[in-house]
């Protein structure tokens, strides 16, 4: 029986999510809502032949059908929080696109929220799907135990989005959390034990300057070091930059531990892997994963990550990537944010306590 979908939020990942779900032959994309005309029509236009959805201005239309089994929250970050508010009314399951929330008081309160929810609560952090990223996962135990995990992403500038929602940290939670929870729920993954301490320099140096929105001028920032300290004695770093669309390689990831170290890229086609010899090491080609029928924005990743989804759903089981993994990947992006707004270190222990007790 095919799985039917509502979208939520049609806007450019809800639509890539659309393009996904049309290469799988056992879905059905029944419903889509967004309160704007237009990306009503790019929904529309990603549907093709292959789906004919009820056309929705309020989402909460979408939750009253009885015909949609599982959801995908695409709208803008900061509406988050409301739109799962009343998910957490149905059964229904819920694909929910990171980052999970803008706040770590709503972040806390959905984790909450998901414990009595009868449907899959699965939070979209894709990275980990990636070809390479998901390699370099595979052979983490040929390194020993993990000491320090390095990821560089040196790209082009934040996209524009439906009302320029994007400029402003109070809409997506900053830079660090908006962009960043991807590399953050990465590093959680790799590095042993919890994240306690996050250190982070950076500025808007370049990007958006010029631009104006209703008298403002954006406050998102382009360029940031974060340095993040783990419980185990690990730590781990981010070095981004947003305005370098030059830059041969995107993204690069180096994990070191005590036997050896593996590299990759983002896009890539290889995974270097080396001991602590000199010349010892060699690469592992990267082969795009054969149930991927619809590569996409992100590599294969979102289509892969659709399927865990719907087998969970037929087989009953929960998410491999859960609330508390999207809150993790929120707790240390708001900490970094919180350092670079201080200029000091945040323990993250005490930012999670200050909200926990609210």
């Amino acid at each position: 029986m095919s799985i039917r979908y509502g979208i939520i939020g049609t806007g450019m990942m809800g639509c890539e999510h659309i393009r996904n779900l049309a290469a799988m032959d056992d879905v059905d994309i029944v419903a889509v809502a967004d309160p704007n005309e237009e990306p009503r029509d790019w929904a529309l236009k990603s549907c093709g032949d292959r789906f004919s959805p009820r056309i929705h201005e309020d989402y909460r239309d979408l939750l009253d059908d009885d015909g949609v089994d599982a959801l995908v929250v695409a709208s803008p970050n900061y509406t988050h929080i409301d739109v799962m508010r009343d998910v957490f009314k149905t059964d229904k399951h819920v694909m929910l696109e990171k980052p999970m929330c803008t706040t770590l008081a709503d972040a806390l309160e959905l984790d909450r929220l998901t414990a009595s929810h009868k449907g899959i609560v699965w939070i979209g952090l894709e990275y980990r799907y990636m070809p390479t990223t998901s390699a370099l996962l595979h052979h983490l135990p040929a390194i020993g135990e993990v000491k320090m995990c390095a990821i560089q992403e040196h790209r082009f500038p934040f996209l524009k989005k439906v009302g320029d929602w994007n400029r402003f940290n109070r809409n997506t939670g900053g830079t660090l959390v908006e962009k960043c929870c991807h590399f953050f729920d990465l590093m959680n993954l790799v590095v042993p034990g919890k994240p306690v301490r996050a250190l982070a320099s950076g500025a808007q140096s370049v990007n958006h300057l010029d631009e104006i929105y209703n008298g403002e001028v954006p406050d998102i920032i382009d360029n940031a070091y974060v340095i993040v300290e783990y419980d185990s004695g690990a730590r781990a770093m981010l070095d981004l930059c947003m305005f370098a669309e030059g830059s041969k390689y995107e993204q690069m990831i180096s994990v070191t531990g005590d036997a050896g170290k593996l590299e990759t890229t983002v896009p890539g086609n290889e995974l270097f892997i080396s001991k602590r010899e000199r010349d010892s090491g060699h690469a592992v080609p990267i082969i795009m994963d054969s149930r991927v029928k619809h590569e996409g924005f992100h590599h294969g990743s979102s289509f892969l990550e659709h399927r865990e989804f719907i087998e969970a759903i037929r087989e009953g089981s929960g998410p491999a990537v859960t609330t508390k993994d999207g809150l993790m990947s929120v707790l240390v992006g708001l900490a970094a944010q919180q350092s670079i707004e201080t200029g000091q270190a945040v323990n993250i222990d005490s930012l999670l306590e200050q909200h926990s007790d609210k």
